[in-house]
C-alpha cells in the first residue's frame, strides 16, 4: 500500500513537472521579440523571458553624474507561461512629459498600470518609472507591451505635448454652487478662492478603523476661473478599483503624476494616485466625478479634512 502511494505521488509530481516544462516551452520568444520590438533573454531557471530597451537616448544627469542605462535607465518586460495563459510584468523608463501618453497606450491595450514614481533625486531631465502588468494571451500581451515601447519612442526628445495654463493660484473665482452640484457634495473655499472637495474612504489597520481624518480620502482642489482652471489632488482607491479610476481619468484627459501606497498592513489595501488636469472647471470636475463613480458605492462626501 505504501509503495503504491509513493508511486502515485511520484507520478503526480512527474506530470506536474511535465506540465510546467511544457508551459514554459509554449513561450514563442521570437514572436515576443517581434511584437515588442525588443531583444530578450530567457532565464532557464525561472522560465522567464525578459525583453529590454535601454534608454540610451536619454541624456540624464543626477547630482552631477552622467547616467547610463545600466544604472537603471532601461525599460523591460518579463513574460512567464502559467499553464494556459501568460503573465507579464515590467518597468518602463520615461521623462515626465511622456508618462501619460505611455499610460494610455498601456491601458487602451489591455495592460494594467500598477505604479508610477521616481527612482532618483536631483535628476535632469526628471525621469519617471511606470510599472505595468497583465495576464492572458502571449501575443496580445507582447503586442500591448510593444505599443507602450513604441509610444515612448515616438514621444521622446520633447515631442510630447504638455498642457499649460497661465494661472495664479492666489487669485481664483469659481461658481462653487455648480462645482458642488457636480460632485453632489459641499466643497470648501479657501480665503484665496481655491475650491476643494474631499471624499472619505475607510480601511482598517491593527484592528482599528482608519478614515478621512487619518488621510484615507480622495480630494480635488481647483485654482483659476470657470473658463480656465487646473485641478490637482489625490485619489484613494481599494486595490481592485485602481485600473477603472486610471482609465476614467485618462479618458477625461486628466494626467496621472504618481501611483503608490501611503500605508502598510491595512485591510482592505488602499492605493493612492495623484493627478493634474488643465481645462474649464466644469469639465475637470466632471472628469474627476466620473472616476469617482467607477468605484464601489459607499464612499461618503465630507467637508475637507486635510490631505
Amino acid at each position: 500500500m505504501k509503495s503504491r502511494l509513493c508511486l502515485s505521488l511520484t507520478l503526480v509530481l512527474y506530470f506536474i513537472c511535465c506540465r510546467i516544462a511544457a508551459a514554459q516551452e509554449k513561450l514563442d520568444t521570437a514572436k515576443i521579440e517581434q511584437l515588442t520590438g525588443a531583444k530578450g533573454k530567457m532565464d532557464e531557471k525561472e522560465g522567464v523571458f525578459k525583453v529590454s530597451v535601454p534608454r540610451a537616448d536619454l541624456k540624464v544627469t543626477t547630482a552631477g553624474v552622467k547616467m547610463t542605462p545600466p544604472l537603471g535607465l532601461t525599460s523591460w518586460a518579463a513574460f512567464k507561461s502559467m499553464g494556459d495563459h501568460t503573465v507579464v510584468m515590467g518597468d518602463t523608463v520615461m521623462t515626465e512629459d511622456q508618462v501619460n501618453a505611455a499610460m494610455s497606450a498601456a491601458l487602451d491595450n489591455g495592460l494594467e498600470v500598477t505604479a508610477l514614481h521616481n527612482h532618483f533625486f536631483w535628476d535632469s531631465p526628471k525621469v519617471m518609472f511606470m510599472h505595468i502588468g497583465g495576464m492572458g494571451d502571449t501575443e496580445k500581451l507582447a503586442s500591448a507591451v510593444g505599443k507602450v515601447f513604441a509610444k515612448i519612442k515616438e514621444s521622446s526628445g520633447g515631442a510630447a505635448e504638455v498642457a499649460k495654463a497661465d494661472i495664479d493660484s492666489a487669485k481664483n473665482t469659481f461658481d462653487t454652487k455648480k462645482l458642488d452640484e457636480t460632485f453632489a457634495a459641499k466643497g470648501e473655499t479657501a480665503p484665496n478662492g481655491v475650491y476643494k472637495v474631499t471624499i472619505a474612504k475607510i480601511t482598517k489597520m491593527h484592528g482599528q478603523e482608519m478614515g478621512s481624518a487619518m488621510g484615507v480620502n480622495t480630494w480635488a482642489a481647483f485654482a483659476g476661473t470657470d473658463q480656465q482652471a487646473i485641478v490637482d489632488g489625490d485619489f484613494a482607491m481599494y486595490e481592485d478599483e485602481l485600473q477603472g479610476v486610471l482609465k476614467s481619468l485618462r479618458g477625461s484627459g486628466i494626467n496621472i503624476v504618481a501611483i503608490h501606497n501611503h500605508m502598510t498592513h491595512e485591510t482592505p489595501r488602499v492605493m493612492f494616485l495623484h493627478y493634474w488636469g488643465v481645462g474649464p472647471a466644469q469639465e475637470l470636475a466632471r472628469g474627476v466625478k466620473a472616476a469617482l463613480d467607477t468605484q464601489a458605492k459607499g464612499a461618503q462626501a465630507i467637508a475637507p479634512a486635510g490631505n
